[in-house]
């Protein structure tokens, strides 16, 4: 009799899951024009409560993707260039009614997506790697700062 066991959880797991979920999500953007990054952008002006300092929306978008800060304004200038988000005095950004439109569709449609891939999960599954993925992401950002510094 043969007993085979489930290896260890590791980094390779994380990626697979955040790559598999990620294409599903460029799937939907690429249907609508749009880039990973410039999702990721258009969502922090978009969960905002008005218009978003420029340093802090590239600074959001340098912490959530771990680009530099010249590739995270390069995408907030695409999405200026793109009418998806205007310049708003004195230096500021704010979401346009066209970003908020593609904000809105590109949600409704992965909304359902989503349902189906985290269907039947237990919520104290959910919970559980939740919790492991923020103390690996809090880890993971300490190494970083570390290395940066």
């Amino acid at each position: 009799m043969t007993t085979t066991s489930t290896p260890p959880f590791n980094p390779r797991d994380i990626a697979l899951a955040h790559y598999a979920s990620r294409a599903l999500l460029e799937n939907v953007l690429s249907r609508h024009g749009a880039t990973f990054q410039q999702s990721v952008t258009l969502r922090l002006v978009a969960v905002a409560d008005g218009p978003v300092e420029r340093d802090v929306l590239v600074g959001g978008v340098v912490e959530a993707l771990k680009i530099d800060a010249a590739e995270a304004g390069s995408v907030v200038d695409e999405l200026i260039g793109g009418g998806l988000l205007a310049p708003q005095e004195p230096s500021a950004v704010r979401i346009t009614n066209a970003g908020r439109e593609l904000f809105d569709r590109t949600s409704a449609e992965t909304a359902p997506i989503s349902a189906r891939v985290y269907a039947g999960i237990p919520a104290e599954d959910l919970a559980a790697a939740r919790r492991v993925l923020a103390h690996v992401t809090e880890r993971a950002n300490a190494e970083l700062a570390a290395l940066a510094g």
